[in-house]
């Protein structure tokens, strides 16, 4: 298949809405909501707290079998994508009719329905994607996908923030949420994805049959070893950048060094790296791009090292910032190649007939490392320094790398 043919089709623009319709409330949690707090003197430690809200990705896996087996009236996907969409759109514009100093409680409650319905909105959007897509498209669409996911992460942490500037915050929250708007049109205009076999017939089915299936047709050896794998491949990229910001502070940069350099060299370089590995898993093939973006991705945490290796700077000019630049645009690189490749095996592990399930819980488990792990990174700086910590995050890379052998070899170019 041709690379520019592939990316130019219907599914591929249905990728873009279902990437964007997942990447904005996510993003709305971990930049417009903590600005807009803090703007209204609340204090860190209370802002702190509102992470926590962020469980439901981990835990999604536990509802992904209501996805599964009820089906909503515009179809088993099409349906929960429309009803998660209007809901948040309604929460999120909420937002705006209250006061974070008179009414932090109904707000902590807001967050915590937003990070349910995205969850829940992740599930059939993931199920959705995986369904519609050819296995020689899983690899392009779902880069497709985590790009359109990351310029969403533009709204609210960039649109929003200027506007915030020049509105007050309940303008500022309904404009936000019509953003919203394209995934809902979307689920209203799309076709439901035919799936042999239906949905579960029941609740019991839905929950039971996702892990029997897996387990049954790759055996409980090579189940173990995927889900390891799932749980590894990015664990030392993860950490790395956990406390990346703490660290260019270490280093001596200022936080408008942090936040021009970052927003140029962090993002684009991401979205060019996940399109260009999407079209070379056109060529490549799952497996071999698991390798190769891998190796890249593994590659790029030797960048901080080498920033820790020089210490911290006396003064800030061109060439240190030029150094700032080069780590955190490769490591965004690495992560774009990493990840796309990373969501298209994912895909591909999925039943089309359990996908809502199968692809929570691989999700999840992928999440973990972000959620749980991450936590200790600071004592880990604590005790080692920042050159050691980056040198133990390259050592953790290696594990999820080696199982490479066994999960994707480089000689099978698209098994399933």
């Amino acid at each position: 298949m041709n690379a520019i043919s592939a990316l130019l089709n219907r599914r591929m623009l249905v990728c873009i809405f279902t990437g964007f319709a997942s990447g904005l409330p996510l993003y709305l949690l971990l930049n417009l909501v903590p600005a807009w707090l803090r703007s209204e003197g609340i204090d860190l430690k209370t802002i702190g707290l509102f992470t926590l809200v962020q469980f439901p990705y981990t835990w999604k896996f536990l509802w992904a079998p209501l996805l599964d087996r009820f089906v909503p009236p515009l179809g088993r996907r099409r349906g929960w994508i429309l009803l998660t969409q209007s809901l948040l759109l309604v929460v999120v514009a909420s937002f705006g009719f209250y006061s974070p100093k008179d009414d932090i409680v109904p707000i902590l409650w807001l967050a915590a329905a937003v990070a349910f319905l995205s969850a829940t909105a992740d599930i059939a959007l993931d199920a959705f994607r995986r369904e519609i897509l050819a296995e020689a498209e899983l690899g392009l669409g779902n880069s497709v996908h985590v790009n359109a996911y990351r310029i969403a992460g533009l709204v609210p942490g960039s649109l929003s923030l200027i506007l915030a500037d020049r509105l007050p915050w309940d303008q500022v929250f309904a404009i936000t949420a019509l953003f919203l708007l394209p995934g809902f049109f979307m689920a209203i205009k799309v076709k439901e994805p035919a799936v042999a076999g239906g949905a579960p017939k029941t609740l019991r089915e839905a929950v039971v049959e996702p892990f029997h299936e897996f387990i049954g047709r790759a055996g409980w050896r090579e189940a173990v070893l995927i889900l390891a794998f799932i749980f590894l491949y990015k664990l030392g990229d993860s950490m790395c950048t956990a406390l990346a910001t703490p660290f260019y502070l270490d280093m001596g940069f200022a936080k408008t060094d942090i936040g021009l350099v970052a927003k140029h060299a962090g993002l684009w370089p991401a979205v060019i790296g996940g399109l260009l590995g999407g079209l070379w898993m056109v060529k490549l093939g799952i497996n071999r791009a698991l390798w190769v973006f891998g190796l890249v991705q593994l590659v790029s945490i030797f960048g901080f090292a080498w920033l820790a290796s020089i210490g911290r700077n006396a003064a800030i000019g061109p060439e240190q910032l030029t150094q700032l630049a080069l780590v955190i645009g490769f490591e965004a690189l690495g992560v774009g190649l990493g990840t796309a490749a990373f969501v298209a095996f994912i895909a591909r592990a999925t039943h089309p007939l359990y996908t809502a399930t199968q692809f929570a819980l691989f999700t999840s488990l992928a999440a973990v490392p972000r959620t749980f792990m991450n936590a200790f990174t600071g004592f880990l700086v604590e005790s080692m320094g920042w050159f050691g910590f980056f040198l133990l995050c390259a050592a953790l890379a290696v594990p999820g790398m080696a199982l490479l052998l066994r999960v994707a070899p480089w000689q099978e170019r698209n098994t399933s």
